[in-house]
């Protein structure tokens, strides 16, 4: 026990807590021309052959600008131009075919050079946070011995020198060498460095939020860590790697759509190899540039452009907000999640009960039952005791200090706290049981009385809350039960409307708590959920997770505890906050460095938009194709075959220029398009049916319309040209 002071707000006591300062968070703008101008060099270094072999349609795409470029080189030495099935074409037709290919091949590498670049940008921000800084390294570090770590040896190393296991002290001031768990002590730490916020939060040995990331730094109090990573492989490392792209490897669904295209590209080459022997049967013989011309066209080249820059903007925007997806699968699976499962404390509520009834026991006065809990929470730091104080003085109580009172601070054991007053009497509130047990201690519960109590506390439970039992007693007297206080968990505001968003995607979610059924059940009504698991145990979670994946589902779920780990593991999304363990970030496949619970909803919304913002792009693709089949084919072959020209639609100039507004078209596409494929499309929760409808009638309808409206406009330049 513990004389009652008046409470400090700093982690320890010793002064005011620094006053939070919120800095914006990163972000990136949107795509401008500096951004493009900026990756420009990145874009040109990209048409290494060694490089552009792993995106099979522009391989094939940048292969023809090779080739028609030696044409362009050769033809004045072979004594004239081109030809298509409709005549002759100006000499500088096949030195236009292949400067568009190559601004076709290099807008294709601009928009993952954009993309890695913001990246890029990210990285170097963070590599600030990750410099050599001295660290106090302990050895023979023993905790029973000595607590404090005052009597060991400490050197002074580099950080860069530290090995896994290592035993570090930090005080405040200094930043942390690296990353680790507090295994004694408490302090305040700045994380803005990693999460872009300055504002301090608190971690400590012996829970859930021990783990310290290095580069961040202490700013009260003392700790030792224990070091958890080796040189090179930190946190902050892994960060660097992923966001720059090092790292990222292509998904399942990236990998199937790259061999899609590159099946079709194949398919379009052997059509295109064997068109021109038919053609020449028919005396409509047609140059190289033109075949080329024609295979461009046909290959799916603007998906085939964009695919990659669409994957690492998804993980661009996931960085954005502060998650830290361990690989590309996380974030597509995230788009396919079925179901969530969510935490009650901190997710659906905010994990502190505010004190919201008092309610006395018959023949008890309410003012002695408000006093009693008042004086009891005088001293008690949490929100819920503040939030006794606070109800209380709403409803009259004035006595807002005792001196020379002793707190009875609350126990695992116990499961009490009170306060006992100089005049010899005393205060407790705690858990029913609890209680009542002290009460019998001294003096026997009538049955009217305990009959009472378990109706109050029943009430309560079932309306999701929970009962504070206050008694009071002094040293010459009897104890006995005054009444119940009713703390209620407090659902987030717009809670329900968020599940109801997710219900529309087609997601269920579970709430998983370790409350009684009777409390669970309330609070999941209140807060919109579709099912619950209450009084789970982390056996309970890993049982659940597996049995809904038997069923065919992909489950997402959030943790930071090393309880955790085993159901982060097996979740298909597994999000560990940053402030949990160790344990938990390395079992999870992306990690909240807001350590905000409620962020696996904006994940979802995330991987939804990657898988939708390919899909749109992917039919667009292959939808801009059908006008470009409309300026070549008749340009082509209308000069042998006259019953072709019906399929001038667009009523082209000449096959030349046809065939050169085509591919210039094709080329400009790919830029107009960056900013979408970074961006991505706008996602609007709905059914699947839906969102497919919506995807053909935007970007399979703009894909028919655009290129003919686009063909037509570049056709009208194209025709002022000298000999087009």
């Amino acid at each position: 026990m513990s004389t009652v002071t008046e409470a400090s707000t700093s982690p320890r006591g010793e002064g005011p807590a620094p006053t939070p300062v919120r800095q914006p968070k990163r972000a990136s703008s949107a795509i401008n021309l500096a951004q493009l101008v900026a990756a420009l060099p990145m874009a040109v270094r990209k048409l290494d052959p060694r490089l552009m072999w792993r995106n099979p349609v522009m391989f094939i795409v940048e292969v023809g600008a090779a080739l028609t470029t030696l044409l362009a080189i050769v033809e004045p030495f072979l004594g004239g131009p081109a030809r298509s099935g409709g005549g002759d074409v100006p000499a500088s037709f096949t030195v236009g075919i292949a400067f568009w290919l190559w601004l076709t091949v290099i807008f294709a590498n601009l928009a993952e050079a954009v993309a890695e670049g913001r990246g890029k940008a990210q990285a170097d921000s963070l590599r600030q946070t990750r410099t050599s800084t001295n660290a106090n390294l302990v050895a023979g570090y023993d905790e029973a011995a000595d607590a404090a770590a005052e009597r060991a040896s400490v050197s002074a190393v580099s950080s860069a020198d530290l090995t896994l296991g290592d035993t570090v002290v930090v005080t405040a001031g200094e930043l942390v060498p690296g990353d680790g768990d507090i295994i004694w002590g408490i302090a305040s730490i700045d994380e803005s460095a990693i999460t872009g916020e300055s504002a301090p939060v608190v971690r400590e040995s012996g829970g859930d939020r021990s783990a310290v990331t290095g580069g961040t730094r202490v700013l009260s109090d003392r700790i030792v860590v224990r070091i958890t990573s080796k040189p090179g492989e930190t946190f902050v490392d892994r960060m660097i790697a992923l966001v720059e792209g090092a790292s990222r490897q292509k998904t399942p669904n990236e990998l199937a759509l790259n061999i899609l295209l590159a099946s079709l590209s194949i398919v379009f080459l052997v059509v295109t190899l064997t068109l021109n022997p038919i053609a020449g049967y028919s005396a409509a013989a047609v140059s190289l540039p033109v075949l080329v011309a024609l295979l461009v066209c046909l290959i799916p080249t603007t998906i085939g452009a964009l695919l990659s820059a669409i994957g690492i903007a998804g993980m661009d925007r996931l960085v954005q907000r502060n998650v830290l997806a361990m690989s590309g699968r996380a974030v597509e699976a995230a788009g396919d999640v079925t179901i969530l499962l969510l935490d009650k404390t901190g997710t659906i509520t905010y994990g502190n009960r505010q004190a919201r009834e008092f309610t006395p026991l018959a023949g008890v006065d309410s003012d002695e039952l408000i006093d009693a809990a008042a004086l009891s929470s005088l001293s008690d730091p949490t929100p819920e005791g503040k939030s006794i104080v606070d109800l209380a003085i709403e409803t009259g109580f004035r006595n807002t200090g005792t001196l020379d009172a002793v707190v009875v601070p609350f126990t695992a054991q116990t499961r009490m706290s009170g306060i006992d007053l100089p005049d010899g009497s005393f205060v407790r509130k705690g858990a029913g049981s609890a209680v009542l047990a002290w009460v019998r201690e001294t003096t026997p519960v009538e049955p009217a009385v305990l009959d009472d109590l378990n109706a109050t506390v029943e009430r309560i439970s079932e309306l999701g809350g929970t009962p504070l039992v206050v008694a009071a007693g002094s040293t010459a007297g009897a104890r006995r039960i005054l009444g119940v206080v009713y703390l209620k968990d407090i659902v987030k505001e717009g809670i329900a409307e968020r599940f109801a968003e997710l219900r529309s995607m087609g997601i269920r979610t579970i709430m998983v708590t370790g409350d009684n059924p009777l409390t669970a059940k309330t609070i999941a009504a209140e807060a919109g959920v579709d099912d619950f698991l209450a009084e789970a145990t982390p056996e309970d979670k890993l049982a659940l997770i597996r049995r809904e994946q038997e069923g065919g589902n992909l489950v997402a779920m959030t943790g930071d505890g090393t309880n955790d780990a085993p159901a982060l593991a097996q979740a298909d999304v597994g999000v560990a906050m940053n402030t949990g363990t160790s344990a938990a970030k390395e079992a999870g496949n992306m990690v909240d460095l807001d350590s905000d619970p409620t962020k696996l909803i904006d994940i979802v919304r995330i991987g939804k938009q990657l898988l939708i913002t390919r899909g749109a792009l992917t039919t667009f693709s292959i939808a801009n194709d059908i006008a470009k089949y409309f300026a070549i084919i008749p340009a082509m072959f209308a000069g042998v075959f006259p019953g072709l020209a019906v399929l001038n639609v667009m009523q082209l100039h000449s096959p030349a220029s046809a065939i050169l507004s085509a591919i210039i078209f094709n080329a400009i596409i790919i830029v107009v398009l960056i900013p979408l494929a970074l961006r991505g499309v706008t996602y609007r929760p709905a059914a699947a049916a839906s969102v497919l409808s919506r995807n053909l009638l935007i970007y399979g309808l703009g894909g028919v319309i655009a290129p003919f409206l686009g063909i037509k406009l570049v056709d009208l330049v194209v025709a002022l040209l000298p000999g087009f």
